[in-house]
């Protein structure tokens, strides 16, 4: 059985991608930092699937749950780095802590998990890697300023590792969700939700599902060529 560690697993697009993978045939590491009663309601909803607390930011942290997964499972075959935060508003208004918070977990906490996930796949010469990026990281959002460049950060992160370690088996690629229905939208209110919806146009948000399903696919054999490359999953609201 294949094992996929999924950062930022209790909820959201992560908790979706666990429950898909895990359908796919996965093992699954749920990894979460705050919401342990969620991580353990998911993992003992699926078969084979193992919540474990980490702060991806963090590299001992990060260290310690791949020493885990190579000690009980042999190894990551897929790290999804799912883990992020948000924050809206002015970017001058940001203290350095807040600008610090979304830059460790959702950039710096990619690149740790890769590299600690990197090399059991280099060994085996076989594993992914999905990243989940942003629309945001794609064309930029006023007032999510450090936000958008943390997800800018991971799609050219995706590129250049998906270059690096093409040659040792490994593919790197990159989902760039749109307005989703996540709890990091839940605070969003009606009159913005309205807007975005009517700029989407399918106009609608999308699901964490939607989502996953893509995740599933780049996990899969039918994505075997695919490499380096980021898919937008936003209803058309971003076009490149």
């Amino acid at each position: 059985m294949r094992t996929a560690v999924i950062t930022g697993a209790s909820r959201g697009i992560g908790s979706k991608a666990a429950e898909t993978l895990s359908k796919a045939g996965y093992r699954v590491i749920i990894n979460y930092l705050h919401s342990q009663s969620k991580a353990k309601a998911l993992a003992d909803s699926l078969n084979e699937a193992y919540p474990f607390k980490a702060d991806v930011s963090k590299p001992d942290d990060v260290k310690a749950m791949f020493d885990y997964v190579r000690d009980r499972f042999a190894g990551t075959d897929l790290l999804v780095n799912n883990a992020g935060v948000s924050h809206i508003g002015v970017f001058q208004l940001m203290s350095d802590i807040e600008i610090d918070r979304v830059l460790d977990i959702n950039l710096k906490g990619a690149v740790l998990c890769s590299k600690y996930a990197l090399p059991d796949m280099i060994k085996k010469h076989s594993g992914l890697i999905i990243n989940v990026a942003s629309m945001w990281g794609e064309v930029g959002a006023s007032c999510e300023a450090v936000y958008s460049a943390s997800k800018a950060g991971i799609i050219g992160f995706t590129k250049a590792l998906a270059k690096e370690v093409g040659m040792s088996g490994i593919r790197v690629n990159c989902v760039s969700p749109g307005v989703i229905d996540t709890d990091m939208n839940k605070d969003l209110d009606s009159y913005t939700l309205s807007y975005l919806t009517h700029e989407i146009p399918l106009k609608r948000i999308g699901s964490p599902s939607e989502v996953s399903s893509v995740i599933r696919f780049l996990a899969s054999e039918d994505a075997s060529y695919l490499n380096g490359i980021t898919i937008g999953i936003n209803g058309g609201m971003v076009i490149q």
